[in-house]
């Protein structure tokens, strides 16, 4: 059984339409986002990875030293829902960490990288 780009069977086998999703268009033919502006997503910074054996994870006390597949002073890795989207560097403001960013990812990257 073949399923169509714009119906599909329910599982009690009657036929199921289902809207096609157009973008809003403004006045100058951009997208507008509006819709999606507060979808939360994740926002993580990482410094490094490693791999390591579980016998050596088992044995990581407090003071244990893991050493990372960066070296120091190379930016940290900025992803947002899994997705490297930027570069950039530790910073302190007012006794908390930031990240200031040094380079962004273009669209077009991202998208390549996807793929």
């Amino acid at each position: 059984m073949s399923q169509s780009t714009d119906s599909a069977f329910a599982e009690s086998g009657e036929r199921v339409q289902f809207d096609s999703l157009q973008a809003a268009a403004g006045d100058g033919g951009d997208v507008n986002l509006d819709m999606i502006l507060d979808v939360p997503v994740t926002l993580a910074m990482e410094v490094g990875r490693t791999r390591i054996s579980i016998r050596n994870l088992l044995q990581l006390n407090q003071g244990s030293v893991v050493e990372l597949d960066r070296s120091a002073g190379e930016p940290l890795d900025v992803f947002v829902n899994g997705t490297l989207v930027a570069h950039g560097e530790v910073v302190v403001i007012n006794e908390k960490f930031g990240i200031r960013l040094t380079d962004v990812i273009s669209p077009a990257e991202r998208v390549r990288k996807l793929r």
